[in-house]
Parts: structure tokens; C-alpha cells; sequence
């Protein structure tokens, strides 16, 4: 971590070409750390009209093999299956999650199955993966969805600190391909400001990767020109 940190002003406030290099350097790992980015807000996620949260699909993907479940009955189970989801069910799926074997990373549903799929919220609530039509994963077009899952779609929501955080991407990436994918999640965050947010929307903007270190960067240089 030490050696890590070298080269890195911890007061500065980097570009977000700078600080990309930096991050990519810092991932010494001999794993394909995951590149990560925080964005401080200027929200009280605990008002309703201050809520932030959506969905952005990443230009260059997260690099990340992302399994999908999806809620569906009929010529819709047969769409989701050929769109590449790896688990399709009904009612045979809320009791396999249920019992607690959760074997997907995202869950999408048709809108016919959200009253059963309702039982499933303090199972899936708890790990942020409950359908919602606000983020695109309650919807009739399945294969849109599944496809956008597995391309590289990645669901952001404002934590209690009003703190967005997410993954766009490994150390891996050519720097340009890291760049775009946080300029794609900053854009779209811009685009999630509520109705009550007041004064300066985006506070601060740190990246790092999965074992380095923070690297402070201008949030005015993550935004798209």
C-alpha cells in the first residue's frame, strides 16, 4: 500500500486522465483489480425528493461476467433464455431464492410476475437486486434488458452519506476505455439530480481500484464536454 501511495498527492485534485494513470499504476495486485469510483453528493438520500438512482450501460463494460436471473412465464421465459439469461423461472425461482440459493448477480422481471416477485423483498431488498421499473429491470422487453445486464449495465444509488459508488471497469482497461466508462456514470448521474437537491450537486469524485489507493480527482473533469 505504502509503495502503492507514492506519487500520489493526497490533497491534490487530479484530472481524471491523471488520476487513471495513477489508479492503473497502483494496482499491483496479481489479480484484475476492479476499478472503482465514489461520487459525493450534495443530497440527503433519506428525503424522498433527494433520492438518486438509475442505470447507466457502460461503453467498454465492467469486465465483469454478470449472471442474471429473470421472473417470466411463457414466450417471455423463452425471450429471456435466448437473450442469454442464465436463470429463467417462476414460481420454481422464488422458492429456490427463497431458500436462500441466490446464484445471479442481477434479477430482472416482466410486470406480471411482480406480485410474486413482492415476496422476495427482504431477500433481495437487502442485497440491492429487487426488480424496479426505475432502473429498467421490471419490463416487458426482456431481451433489451438481459442484453443491456450482460453488456455492461450497471445499477447506482445514493447511499445514506449521499454517496454514489461504483464499478466501471478493471485496472486492465486502457486508460481511454476506464475514462469513458466514468464519464458514462457521471453523466448519468447528473442526468438522476432530484427535484431537491440544493446548492453544489457533485461535492467530490475519488477513484481507486479493488487494493490502492484513493485518488482525489476534479469533478468538473469527469463530466462529459
Amino acid at each position: 500500500m505504502k509503495s502503492a501511495r507514492e506519487g500520489i498527492d493526497r490533497n491534490k485534485l487530479y484530472s481524471l486522465d491523471e488520476a487513471v494513470e495513477l489508479v492503473k499504476k497502483g494496482a499491483k495486485t496479481k489479480f484484475d483489480e476492479t476499478v472503482e469510483v465514489a461520487m459525493n453528493l450534495g443530497v440527503d438520500p433519506r428525503h424522498s425528493d433527494q433520492m438518486v438512482r438509475g442505470v447507466v450501460n457502460l461503453p467498454n463494460g465492467t469486465g465483469k461476467s454478470v449472471r442474471v436471473a429473470v421472473f417470466a412465464k411463457g414466450d417471455k421465459a423463452d425471450e429471456a433464455k435466448e437473450a442469454g439469461a442464465d436463470i429463467v423461472g417462476a414460481e420454481d425461482l422464488v422458492e429456490t431464492v427463497q431458500s436462500g440459493k441466490i446464484d445471479f448477480d442481477r434479477c430482472i422481471a416482466t410486470p406480471d410476475m411482480m406480485p410474486l416477485v413482492g415476496r422476495l423483498g427482504k431477500v433481495l431488498g437487502p442485497r440491492g437486486m429487487m426488480p424496479n421499473p426505475k432502473v429498467g429491470t421490471v419490463t416487458p422487453d426482456i431481451a433489451s434488458a438481459v442484453q443491456a445486464s450482460k453488456g455492461g449495465a450497471v445499477e447506482f444509488r445514493a447511499e445514506k452519506a449521499g454517496i454514489v459508488h461504483a464499478g466501471v471497469g478493471k485496472a486492465s482497461f486502457e486508460a481511454k476505455q476506464i475514462e469513458e466508462n466514468v464519464r458514462a456514470l457521471a453523466d448519468a448521474v447528473m442526468k438522476a439530480k432530484p427535484a431537491g437537491a440544493k446548492g453544489t450537486y457533485v461535492k467530490k469524485v475519488a477513484i481507486s481500484s479493488t487494493m490502492g489507493p484513493g485518488v482525489k480527482v476534479d469533478p468538473s473533469s469527469v463530466q462529459s464536454a
